[in-house]
């Protein structure tokens, strides 16, 4: 999800409800404590040199009962940092303590704000000679060989 569809949302919205991917939800008087863009330069494994940028939202689960956050407030403190960060319309990247800081992506089902699963992943495959999906053989044909050559798919 990027900016302009999480304010898009909020306008709609009369409470903020975000749900973690076991489908708990982040306790209601959580608080959005930054707002930010981050920058990643990085060169990946086949040796590209990459950049990335995306908006960070980190969620925290205050002692503070009192002042849940309302969508308006959220909606002006997205405006702020845009404003004086000078952030375009990136994808937001949600961070929420449980055993660890956790990092998750960001959707909507119409409710709430759904925390979904981030992956690793290997961005120079073809670089690092993985195959991008997994060779089909039949077992038959395995079963009829004896022996392993390199680079045949029986291994």
């Amino acid at each position: 999800m990027k900016l302009s569809e999480i304010k898009q949302h909020l306008a709609s919205l009369k409470t903020i409800a975000f749900q973690l991917p076991d489908g708990s939800l982040v306790p209601t008087h959580f608080h959005v404590t930054e707002v930010g863009k981050i920058t990643k330069n990085f060169i990946d494994c086949g040796g590209t040199v990459r950049n990335e940028e995306v908006v960070n939202f980190q969620l925290w689960n205050a002692n503070d009962y009192d002042h849940k956050l309302h969508p308006e407030k959220l909606v002006h403190i997205i405006e702020l940092s845009e404003k004086e960060l000078n952030i375009p319309d990136l994808k937001i990247e949600v961070e929420y303590q449980g055993s660890t800081i956790g990092k998750y992506g960001l959707d909507f089902d119409e409710t709430n704000f759904l925390l979904t699963t981030k992956q690793t992943d290997c961005l120079a495959k073809d670089n690092c000679g993985i195959p991008t999906e997994k060779p089909s053989v039949k077992l038959s044909d395995l079963q009829k060989q004896t022996t392993c050559e390199p680079n045949s798919g029986c291994c």
